[in-house]
């Protein structure tokens, strides 16, 4: 049901030292990040097992970091779509239901080749997504 989520932060540098020393133990580090060039706005981290887990496979980020104050709302959800068609479902019924747009459904190839989502900001300003990462 949950593909990812992720919150926002003040001090990226500072969430940083704090994660990578918290999530040691659990053997979750940074597999990926992505520029504030790439993203057009904030700088995130990505974090995710080292190793395949049973609940998860190694290098897929499910927790991200990102500097802001709230620039895409105080926190993130994804939830995971079967096809691309539901992910253009949700988007449509969640602007039906007085969400606002946070970014149309489409391929997001800074994430990866098949990552495709669209954004929408709930009616308390938090980034709620649904996201398929299979081919069309």
């Amino acid at each position: 049901m949950i593909d990812h989520m992720g919150v926002t932060v003040r001090d990226l540098q500072a969430a940083k030292r704090f994660y990578d020393a918290a999530f040691a133990p659990l053997g979750i580090t940074i597999v990926m990040s992505v520029s504030a060039e790439e993203t057009g706005g904030s700088a995130f981290y990505g974090y995710g097992p080292a190793e395949d887990r049973r609940d998860i496979q190694a290098g897929k980020p499910s927790f991200w970091v990102g500097q802001g104050e709230t620039a895409t709302g105080p926190m993130h959800v994804a939830f995971l779509a079967a096809n691309r068609g539901q992910v253009d479902a949700f988007h449509a019924a969640a602007l039906a239901a007085g969400g606002t747009d946070n970014g149309a459904p489409g391929v997001r190839p800074h994430y990866h080749p098949n990552y495709y989502g669209a954004f929408v900001l709930d009616p308390d300003g938090r980034n709620v997504e649904a996201v398929c990462h299979a081919p069309a």
